[in-house]
């Protein structure tokens, strides 16, 4: 790598070795730049593994099914990644800790509580990517405080979208058509994380016919549509894309 590059790749990380003990991830940029692209990640390297290494023709039933399978390092490594950058994350005003701190919680918390079985038993011979069974009496509460935690936490990263992101010192009329044009992404990203919340939820409650719901694979596709909008907002707050 020529020092040109090694520039540019400083420069998109903000990295600074001139600064003495200098702590790299401390800089709110490079946690959204983190943040932003381990959710674009997760969905697109899951299914690559539903698709290659599991010989499947489509996705799991939801991104937290992946948890019991061989898939399970992808899936506890970036979720958990993404909850303690969300935790370490300052933001530029309280209500940003607060609030991406209540998300990192929560997904941590969707990784601690997993969902419910994937298999209907140990060693189910109907699906031999299936490596984990957890048997206990609480699997009904597990799934519960599960379900509540992936809620929280998308539901606070849409808020960051729709209210936080968009803020600027700069009054409306002086503020840069680049800033408008992100403040247009975030809440646009917002506004799809809510709804396919809202798809998931018309889901669990049967009202969308239950045989179309899961032959559609409508939970995996719609918590991916919500996390890759999750990742892009945050790509596009760290300035790795639509920059001044």
């Amino acid at each position: 790598m020529n020092t040109k590059d090694q520039d540019v790749v400083n420069h998109k990380l903000n990295l600074n070795y001139k600064t003495d003990n200098g702590i790299w991830l401390h800089k709110g940029k490079t946690l959204r730049k983190i943040v932003g692209t381990a959710g674009m990640l997760l969905p697109i390297l899951l299914l690559a593994v539903s698709l290659t290494f599991f010989e499947l023709n489509g996705p799991l039933e939801s991104i937290s099914h992946y948890y019991y399978t061989r898939a399970t390092p992808l899936f506890i490594g970036i979720v958990s990644l993404i909850g303690i950058f969300l935790i370490v994350y300052s933001g530029e005003e309280p209500i940003d800790f607060w609030i991406s701190n209540t998300a990192g919680v929560a997904a941590l918390f969707v990784v601690f509580f997993p969902t419910s079985n994937l298999g209907t038993g140990c060693c189910d011979s109907s699906i031999p990517y299936a490596v984990t069974y957890i048997e206990d009496r609480y699997e009904y509460w597990r799934a519960l405080v599960h379900y509540i935690s992936a809620a929280l936490f998308l539901m606070a990263l849409a808020f960051m979208s729709l209210f936080l992101f968009v803020k600027s010192n700069i009054p409306k009329g002086k503020r840069s058509p680049e800033k408008i044009k992100r403040n247009r992404v975030y809440r646009v990203c917002g506004i799809i994380m809510l709804i396919a919340l809202c798809v998931i939820f018309l889901g669990l409650l049967n009202i969308i016919p239950r045989e179309s719901y899961d032959r559609l694979n409508l939970t995996f596709w719609m918590e991916a549509l919500a996390v890759e909008c999750l990742g892009f907002s945050w790509l596009v707050k760290g300035e790795a894309l639509m920059q001044d």
